[in-house]
């Protein structure tokens, strides 16, 4: 008995210091802000950054329209697409030429979405029966993912692949919104339960996995990196927005210093993460850059 015990005893000990082994060696990371703001703008939006450090977002001007931008350095292209108003670009494909994909608000008020590349814009009007469509993530291929509405205001995800739609339902969500693509064609996404809660997943072609912030309340996946980081926005009791980034399997929460709200909105490969944060509750957004290591 004195033998069994001393054998369990040791058993604990090991596996104790293999488990402390393993929490030494998870990687920490740490993120430094810096604040990118449009010059002149009431608020500004980032949505989405490239590899060569350029952002494209949405700005509002001071007389509350909305329009797109591209900021590469100090050099500003204001985004406005001619077959409508308030315009706001979402993401752009990481490598390359400038490929942006946004929405705009037609004459009936519904979004547009659209692909501008060169200085034209093409319309991006969503699968047969949409009546709404907004892009909100494209990879270097030209892999184009958002989501639409249909007749009776149902959200879907899509992919867009040339000319082919595939529509994006998570199984037993109530509306699905696809978020970001990667190179290899994976797809982050974030859904509603059916308790009318927000939860996130990952979409390899043929499966969705759950990937949910731990802790949240609710998890809202935005985008993801070529190597599968996905960078998240998530909400606590009080429904407060705080960023988190899913690194190597693991999750590490962050926020803009001492802001009421921090709302990341795209990655890219050098390890960057950009969105809009709230200096203080119900005061303007303001743009942000997030470098982790």
């Amino acid at each position: 008995m004195k033998n069994r015990q001393t054998t369990l005893y040791l058993l604990g000990l090991v596996l104790a210091m293999a488990a402390a082994a393993t929490a030494a060696e998870a990687p920490r990371l740490s993120f430094q802000f810096t604040t990118v703001n449009v010059p002149g703008a009431r608020q500004t939006f980032p949505g989405g950054i490239n590899n060569a450090g350029v952002f494209v977002g949405t700005y509002q001007d001071a007389n509350m329209l909305l329009h797109g931008y591209i900021l590469s350095g100090k050099n500003l292209t204001t985004l406005d697409d001619p077959n409508g108003t308030n315009t706001s670009a979402s993401s752009l494909a990481p490598n390359g030429a400038i490929s942006v994909v946004g929405a705009y608000l037609n004459s009936s008020g519904s979004p547009v979405g659209f692909l501008y590349q060169g200085g034209n814009y093409t319309d991006i009007p969503g699968p047969a029966g949409a009546t709404a469509t907004v892009p909100s993530g494209i990879n270097d291929s030209g892999n184009i993912v958002g989501f639409f509405l249909d007749s009776g205001g149902g959200a879907h995800g899509f992919l867009l692949q040339g000319t082919t739609y595939t529509i994006l339902n998570v199984p037993g969500a109530a509306a699905t919104y696809a978020t970001g693509i990667n190179r290899r064609g994976k797809i982050v996404l974030h859904w509603v339960n059916a308790r009318g809660r927000f939860e996130s997943s990952l979409y390899d072609g043929q499966t969705y996995k759950t990937i949910n912030v731990p802790g949240a309340k609710q998890s809202l996946a935005v985008d993801i990196d070529s190597v599968g980081d996905v960078v998240y926005e998530w909400l606590d009791g009080g429904r407060h927005a705080h960023g988190a980034l899913r690194h190597a399997g693991q999750f590490y929460k962050f926020d803009y210093p001492n802001a009421a709200e921090t709302v990341p909105s795209g990655i890219n490969d050098k390890r960057l993460i950009v969105g809009p944060y709230q200096a203080v509750g119900m005061g303007p957004f303001q743009g942000f850059k997030a470098a982790y290591q």
